[in-house]
């Protein structure tokens, strides 16, 4: 169940035909010459004296480079950590000394920050590919091209990737998936989208999050992959002008292609399935995008930890746009082909199916993460008697449909990106009339959910919503920056002095669906 011998295959069945349109870079490859280039660098990989279970970090947007280190780690039994280039220095530095790569792999946009992560962590091996300084290209030319003596070796047990998220702590946390966890995520997507030999799919995410599974799952059937760095008119484009058949797509990607000026005129009659997720996707926008695009909708609901865990399926969207169970497009849908989903209580008892009773979401599937890299302790917390908790509550109804209504770890999604709401906080805390903040996501059309700072000032201090705003952005990431605050007097609380931000949420969400 080596996932890293996926092109293998269909370098054997189909040499010639089209792998990767890697659409930023304008090159195309094709699943013979993947395969020697994967090969070749997963020997040289273990050339440099890498072992199996190393960890190798890289830094990049999509590329033709990226998806072969993938698969590549795969072949020699080394673990993939990738980063995301969208957070600031000094928290990657901190990744790579929580995963202690032995390799750092960059693209020629982050060589200054490559530098200075050279500098500041201890990592015995740097490449860089593209227009870089030739070391990636140098690397594979002169490795073999033999079949790596590992692959073989490799248990669906090991290790894959790590990909790391947020927390209720604000703390980035390493997800550490093995090959058997991803082929069970592939497994359930599958079976959700329909996949067909003929499909086309465009990745519109970051590899560094987990729809990584779902283009590698696309490639596993020996469709071809095309990569974007999605803007909404250059995405119609290349659906138009390569038959794309299948994309997953977050509300704003989806509200900007629809707005693109002439979107009727675009030939998108190749689209056979749209999956969003990663955020609110209000009902209205749904039946937009039904009445849009040529082609069936399924929402997925997951996590990092857990790929994708429940589907709303093709005909939950058919039924409700025809005023069947329209309810249910507020829905999170049922559980997926190998994954068994119960909303429980603290004690894990499973809470009434009335749609009323609220519940945290367990999950128990192949398809989970092995577990946090190097933290036992919220392992043990998060992964129960087999069964994954995720911090998410809702509601479920007698035929198992799942209502999400709040996050326990009060995650805003933003465009398709989480947000720790704590992260934020630390940051406008940092200001000096600040005497307490409290961080909540709110409606927005366009992003789904924006980020809203709610703030109390220190006595006989003042402050301007500008200048709390410049404080967030001086500290974190551009996305993570509130776009609004408001000013208050206190903050509710409950007895234990717990903010209750759900009290704060609530008047904005009084006429919106929150839902992922």
């Amino acid at each position: 169940m080596n996932q890293g011998l996926i092109p293998a295959k269909w370098a054997a069945l189909t040499p010639s035909a089209q792998a990767i349109y890697d659409v930023p870079n304008d090159r195309r490859i094709n699943w013979r010459d993947l395969d020697e280039r994967i090969r070749r660098l997963a020997n040289g990989l273990r050339g440099l004296g890498l072992e199996t279970g190393d960890r190798i970090a890289v830094l990049s947007r999509n590329s033709i480079e990226y998806q072969e280190l993938y698969f590549a780690a795969g072949r020699a039994g080394l673990v993939l950590q990738p980063l995301n280039w969208r957070l600031a220095t000094a928290e990657l530095v901190r990744l790579l000394q929580d995963a202690s790569p032995k390799l750092v792999v960059v693209a020629p946009e982050w060589r200054e920050v490559a530098a200075e992560l050279q500098r500041l962590a201890d990592v015995p091996h740097w490449l860089q590919y593209g227009d870089g300084d030739g070391s990636y290209e140098d690397l594979v030319a002169a490795a073999s091209d033999a079949e790596p003596i590992w692959a073989d070796k490799i248990s669906e047990d090991d290790p894959f990737f790590i990909l790391y998220t947020g927390g209720t702590t604000g703390e980035s946390k390493g997800a550490l998936h093995s090959h058997r966890s991803a082929a069970m995520g592939m497994l359930n997507q599958t079976v959700a989208e329909r996949i067909v030999p003929s499909d086309v799919y465009m990745l519109t995410g970051q590899m560094y999050h987990i729809p990584i599974v779902l283009s590698m799952n696309y490639m596993k059937h020996g469709c071809p992959l095309v990569l974007v760095n999605f803007e909404a008119k250059q995405a119609l484009e290349i659906i138009e002008a390569e038959r794309v058949s299948a994309f997953l797509g977050i509300t704003t990607m989806l509200n900007w292609m629809m707005a693109v000026p002439g979107f009727a005129n675009y030939d998108l009659s190749s689209l056979r399935n749209i999956q969003y997720g990663g955020g609110p996707m209000p009902s209205a926008i749904v039946r937009a995008a039904l009445e849009s695009f040529p082609c069936t909708l399924i929402q997925g609901y997951g996590q990092t930890e857990g790929t994708t865990m429940t589907f709303l399926s093709q005909e939950d969207h058919a039924n409700a746009v025809a005023g069947r169970n329209e309810h249910r497009l507020r829905s999170c849908g049922r559980e997926g082909f190998v994954t068994t989903v119960r909303v429980v209580d603290p004690e894990g008892r499973e809470v009434p199916k009335d749609g009323r009773t609220t519940g945290q979401i367990i999950v128990r599937s192949e398809a989970n993460m092995i577990g946090y890299y190097n933290r036992p302790d919220l392992t043990a917390s998060t992964l129960r008697d087999g069964w994954m908790w995720t911090g998410d509550l809702a509601t479920w109804d007698e035929e198992n449909y799942v209502f999400i209504v709040d996050r326990a770890k009060d995650m805003i999604i933003s465009g398709g990106e989480n947000i720790y709401s704590v992260q934020v906080e630390e940051a406008i805390a940092k200001h000096p009339a600040v005497l307490e903040c409290a961080v909540i996501g709110v409606p927005d059309d366009e992003w789904g959910e924006a980020v809203k700072a709610v703030v109390v000032l220190k006595p006989d201090t003042t402050a301007t919503e500008a200048e709390i705003i410049a404080t967030a952005r001086e500290n974190l990431a551009s996305y993570q920056k509130p776009r609004s605050v408001d000013f208050v007097a206190s903050l509710p609380k409950a007895p234990t002095g717990k903010i209750l931000k759900r009290d704060l949420r609530a008047p904005y969400w009084a006429e919106h669906d929150r839902q992922v």
